[in-house]
């Protein structure tokens, strides 16, 4: 159960994010986040979580010595990477137009992710 419970937390924080990023008050990145639907977004949150299973454990091996080096900073840099992934395979309704919004958005999700994991491990 908690594997979809996290799709679906996964799914609002795009919906969230999204509209955060159509506002004005994304200032210059305005638009640069685009979802098209709920499903697009339940979409992209399942395959994001199955990239995360199989693609990302030999990202993090690979990439272990400069992760090390930048203290654990680069686990930011393999999670956008993995949301960049989500973004070709589920294809244009579900979009980023740079790099920089794409990192944005990784620590963004890890964020609400590690609150969303503390209250579920403090019940």
């Amino acid at each position: 159960m908690r594997f979809w419970s996290r799709i679906l937390v996964n799914a609002v924080i795009f919906l969230a994010l999204a509209g955060f990023f159509q506002s004005s008050l994304a200032g210059s990145f305005q638009h640069s986040f685009y979802v098209s639907s709920v499903g697009i977004a339940l979409l992209a949150s399942f395959v994001l979580a199955l990239l995360n299973a199989v693609v990302k454990p030999i990202l993090f091996v690979l990439s272990l010595p400069i992760t090390i080096l930048t203290l654990g900073l680069f686990s930011v840099v393999i999670n956008a990477i993995m949301l960049e992934l989500t973004s070709w395979f589920v294809g244009s309704s579900f979009t980023f137009t740079s790099f920089g919004t794409t990192l944005i958005i990784a620590i963004v999700m890890s964020i609400f992710n590690a609150i969303i994991s503390d209250h579920y491990a403090h019940d």
